[in-house]
């Protein structure tokens, strides 16, 4: 998706002037998955189109709440799994000793998810191997 960029050079102080807008970014790729997509929905893309403002601006937002929701769900349920094993949470907490406190339960789900992603790719490439031989 696009992301707002701002353009204009920060002030003294750090912060951009109050009167800059945004300017957007563009992807190619996600602008051709979109206009596919709209193709292929032609009705849902007119449903869209037919949203007052605010309420295609408050959808955004649930979508944004969703997504911050679902982050959380897969954060806890990774920190459950972790606090059930104490030889794992030794582990972890052993990783993340000289962080900042505000910052440890991040850093741990980070390298717990990034574990399992690599646990699970070495298992689908050792079963795609054993079909193979």
């Amino acid at each position: 998706m696009s992301k707002p960029k701002t353009s204009a050079p920060a002030s003294a102080g750090g912060n951009a002037a109050p009167t800059d807008q945004p300017t957007f970014r563009t992807n190619p790729e996600v602008d051709a998955k979109i206009d596919a997509y709209i193709k292929e929905n032609p009705k849902y893309w007119a449903y869209v189109q037919a949203m007052p403002r605010e309420r295609l601006e408050r959808t955004v937002v649930l979508n944004e709440v969703r997504e911050v929701d679902r982050q959380q769900r897969i954060r806890e349920g990774v920190m459950k799994q972790i606090n059930r094993n104490p030889e794992m949470k030794r582990a972890y907490d052993l990783l993340v000793k000289d962080l900042p406190e505000d910052q440890k339960e991040g850093v741990i789900t980070q390298i717990a998810r990034q574990a399992r992603r690599a646990v699970a790719r070495s298992q689908s490439q050792q079963k795609s191997q054993g079909v193979a031989m």
